[in-house]
């Protein structure tokens, strides 16, 4: 258990409790040891959260409640008219013999299957003094691994049938490889223990009665339960009108189609998490355009779990292609992959190729000639688009007779796509096509923008950051701008390339247009490297000292000078860049709080999540306005004891004196971005306002 992320506590307005933190530790668990209070429908339906991955594992569960005795139970036991044992098991009973309904049958079934197991020990816990009516009502759970690791945690006070089905819950977890928290983690499984062989004082443990086992095991069924139980979905969807060139929702509810309500039944037998109602949208108008069409999804809004809901949708599939930019991005895919859903193992496309290139050929072939086992169907392969679109992948598909009918390409980072070298990927012979990206258009790249849009459908749904901080999915931000020079030479160097380039457009030759371009990206490069920028930062470091931030900068060269500057100052930082060896472990000790800050290039800049990050530093950007959406995404993730992110961005400025309109807009332009969704949007306008007046900057220029 020691290699998950493990948070210090979990609200389930802000996380996935099941999947987030029930589920893994269930999965890499010897024992599950849970004390729920009162033997009641609710508070057993959430001690059996998650329970399906312990099924699976073949881990063990012991249960500790106490019988809900009225005062007539209680009476009956002082005046010894009635046996105390008699008197449990009849609380046990009326709670067994009520009718349970959707979540909480399912979960009470989970129970009664590890029951016949022999899997779950259940015990019950009874106060001495009976007659005051007191309850064992400790809420408490232990997971332990075979390496003796333990997580501990503390529930909800409340755990009422509208908790339980509003799926609200707050728990505490200490983790004993954690400092600070080990005694605290080893404390509450020595407190379990001593419950559990009857040495707590003022409550005495008795074994579970066999008549209301016999009772339990009536709700016990015919095969183990698979999928984690969840609410059941709802049927709505809305139509999705498009307006020009952008998109809007169409509240106008609409009737499921025959193939709809097939896709759903589909969705049940692939997938073992409840979606969303924005994912059950986005699902809803992707089957709509006859399954094809770009998810256009705010970070943080689930477009991984939609695209499988997606993949999951289509009946009898016999291939899904997943082409994302990054090997982390892959990874993530992998994981979601055999967390959330029922398929099989992916061929990974990222290392040798010939490893997953032949496994891939023998499956197409099987497929192709109609002898592959439905149970061995859908073939899946995850990658990255550098390694799907080479030329010899092109050639192997073609070897092995194409594509089957019903395949799925799933593009990840959809824009990607558009880039001349990945356009290989898109091939004709994918009859479903799914886009998924937070910013889907390709910035400077009319042909390619158009490309990606025509071969996918155009965009289908959206769900944007302003939709996605007011649903509480996203954290609320605050933005401050620090303002900085360029030098004398850095500037006349700016205004030189200027000149060239104008001079360049106006030729109109596609040779001098292609050479503009290039002292275009000379001239951002100043900008991006400014050597003031790192006085600004130690200005920043010092208002807003980073724990747990991300910091952007322009090269290798300059995340080098910031790095020495942080650490310099204190700060337990990482350089991460794709010079740097094992960024996953980089990741994951980021998010155990073991480094202040990341320093990056661009690696950080797509799919990563670390919902941890709260603290955003750029200071380097490109002008694409897709960058700096991502950037900003990356720290506005909701997690625990995180109410409010900042992004602290640097803009550059000519000396005062000057005012080339250039670089003015495109500077204010990113800044007109990230203001827009802003919590202090008004108060940094008016502030930026008074500091860039000799600039010629109004308020309308930054509304």
């Amino acid at each position: 258990m020691k290699d998950l992320a493990i948070q210090d506590e979990y609200r389930s307005d802000r996380c996935d409790l099941i999947q987030e933190f029930y589920i893994p530790c269930l999965e890499n668990a010897t024992i599950y040891s849970r004390a729920v209070g009162f033997f009641s429908s609710t508070s057993m339906a959430a001690a059996a959260r998650g329970l399906t991955a312990l099924i699976r594992e073949g881990g063990k569960m012991q249960l500790v409640a106490s019988p809900h005795l009225s005062p007539e139970d209680a009476e009956a036991i002082v005046q010894g008219m009635r046996q105390k044992e008699e008197v449990i098991v009849s609380a046990v009973l009326r709670e067994l013999d009520k009718e349970f309904e959707g979540i909480v049958r399912d979960r009470w079934a989970c129970l009664a299957w590890l029951l016949s197991q022999n899997i779950l020990e259940i015990k019950l816990a009874v106060t001495k003094e009976i007659r005051h009516q007191g309850i064992y009502h400790e809420k408490l759970g232990i997971f332990a691994d075979a390496e003796n690791n333990i997580v501990a945690f503390t529930g909800s006070a409340n755990e009422s049938s509208t908790a339980l089905i509003d799926n609200f819950e707050c728990i505490d977890v200490f983790c004993s490889w954690h400092p600070g928290v080990k005694e605290r983690a080893l404390k509450k499984a020595e407190n379990f223990q001593k419950l559990w062989k009857n040495e707590t004082q003022n409550v005495e443990i008795i074994e579970f009665p066999e008549a209301a086992a016999r009772s339990l095991l009536r709700l016990c069924p015919d095969r183990p339960p698979a999928l984690e139980p969840e609410i059941k979905k709802t049927r709505k969807s809305r139509r999705l009108a498009e307006q020009g060139s952008s998109y809007s929702h169409n509240n106008d509810i609409v009737n499921q189609t025959e193939s709809q309500t097939s896709s759903f039944h589909t969705l049940d037998n692939f997938l073992k998490v409840e979606l969303k109602s924005r994912q059950v949208d986005a699902l809803n108008a992707w089957l709509l355009t006859r399954s094809c069409g770009i998810l256009a999804m705010a970070t943080g809004a689930g477009k991984t779990i939609t695209g499988l809901a997606c993949a999951a949708s289509i009946e009898n599939i016999n291939v899904i292609v997943i082409g994302a930019p990054t090997n982390e991005i892959v990874q993530q895919w992998v994981d979601e992959l055999a967390n959330r859903t029922t398929f099989r193992s992916p061929l990974i496309a990222t290392g040798t190729a010939t490893l997953w290139m032949e496994s891939l050929f023998r499956k197409l072939r099987l497929a192709n000639s109609r002898e592959s086992l439905c149970e061995l169907l859908p073939i899946i392969v995850v990658g990255t688009y550098s390694e799907l679109s080479k030329s010899k992948v092109t050639t192997l598909i073609a070897d092995a007779g194409g594509l089957p009918p019903r395949s799925l390409l799933i593009a990840d980072e959809v824009h990607a796509t558009g880039g001349a070298i990945y356009r290989r990927i898109l091939r004709d012979d994918f009859q479903y096509r799914l886009g998924l990206s937070a910013t889907p258009i390709r910035a400077y790249d009319e042909e390619g923008t158009e490309l990606v849009l025509e071969y996918f459908g155009g965009i289908v749904y959206e769900f944007t950051l302003e939709q996605a901080i007011e649903a509480g999915i996203l954290c609320e931000y605050d933005y401050h701008v620090y303002i900085t020079p360029l030098t004398g030479s850095e500037y006349a160097k700016f205004t030189n390339l200027t000149t060239k380039i104008g001079r360049l457009l106006n030729n109109k030759e596609e040779d001098a247009i292609a050479q503009a371009k290039r002292l275009t990206i000379q001239r951002s490069r100043i900008i991006k490297s400014a050597a003031s920028k790192l006085t600004a930062l130690g200005r920043i470091i010092t208002d807003y000292p980073p724990r747990r931030g991300m910091i952007y900068c322009a090269d290798i060269a300059q995340a080098t000078e910031v790095s020495h500057l942080l650490t310099q100052r204190g700060f337990r930082i990482a350089r991460y860049s794709s010079d740097d060896v094992n960024r996953k472990h980089l990741l994951s000790e980021f998010a155990r709080g073991n480094f202040d800050a990341l320093v990056a290039v661009k690696c950080l800049d797509e799919g990563i999540d670390i919902p941890e990050a709260d603290l955003a530093i750029i200071l380097a950007s490109d002008t694409s306005e897709r960058q700096f959406i991502q950037r900003r995404g990356r720290v506005l993730r909701v997690a625990p004891k995180k109410a409010i992110a900042k992004v602290v961005d640097v803009v550059v400025v000519p000396p005062l004196g000057d005012s080339l309109v250039e670089l003015i807009k495109s500077e204010i332009k990113r800044v007109t971005q990230f203001a827009r969704a802003a919590r202090n949007r008004m108060s940094l306008i008016t502030k930026l306002v008074d500091e860039l007046a000799p600039y010629g900057i109004t308020h309308s220029d930054l509304m």
